[in-house]
């Protein structure tokens, strides 16, 4: 698969994924602005694992328009990625904080899969800072894109199997 075309079937899986939120939104019985701190967290991680890979497949879509493409193109891409995933991890551990440390005890055995997705997604930022400033290959920016996804669908499929957490933390 080339690599316009990965990103283009990236970036339809990004939007489907948005589009999930919006129906966990409609589904829910009460209005999102009655959801528990929790749940909007949740949300809030839905929407970011979604417009995160969508924003970094559509500025390398941009750059593999330019004619002839750069040689840095892929260096360029991952250095976009890592601001993308830097500034959304900067508010997600914001948010996280204003939830406190009962949130994650709360959360039970899923914390520690909660913790195993943060180790992956720090190696995964190390590794966009590697190819943006060392390799410049298509497969590791490509690489983020897909954890990324992965990450939204797993928190999608938690949103709609789990309950909605009742306490106000």
């Amino acid at each position: 698969m080339e690599p316009g075309e990965a990103l283009a079937t990236g970036a339809q899986i990004a939007v489907a994924l948005a589009g999930f939120a919006g129906v966990v939104v409609a589904f829910r019985s009460s209005s999102l602005h009655e959801w528990s701190l929790v749940d909007k967290f949740r949300l809030w991680l839905l929407l970011g694992s979604a417009l995160v890979p969508l924003l970094s497949c559509l500025f390398g879509m941009l750059l593999l328009t330019i004619k002839p493409t750069p040689l840095s193109i892929w260096h360029w891409c991952s250095g976009f990625s890592l601001v993308l995933i830097s500034v959304f991890g900067f508010f997600s551990r914001r948010r996280q904080s204003e939830l406190g440390r009962a949130a994650i005890k709360d959360m039970g055995a899923y914390r520690y899969l909660f913790y195993v997705i943060a180790i992956l997604g720090t190696a995964i930022g190390l590794l966009q800072a590697y190819n943006a400033l060392i390799s410049g290959v298509f497969w590791l920016f490509y690489a983020a894109i897909i954890f990324q996804l992965a990450i939204g669908t797993l928190q999608f499929a938690r949103m709609i199997l789990l309950p909605p957490h009742t306490s106000e933390t």
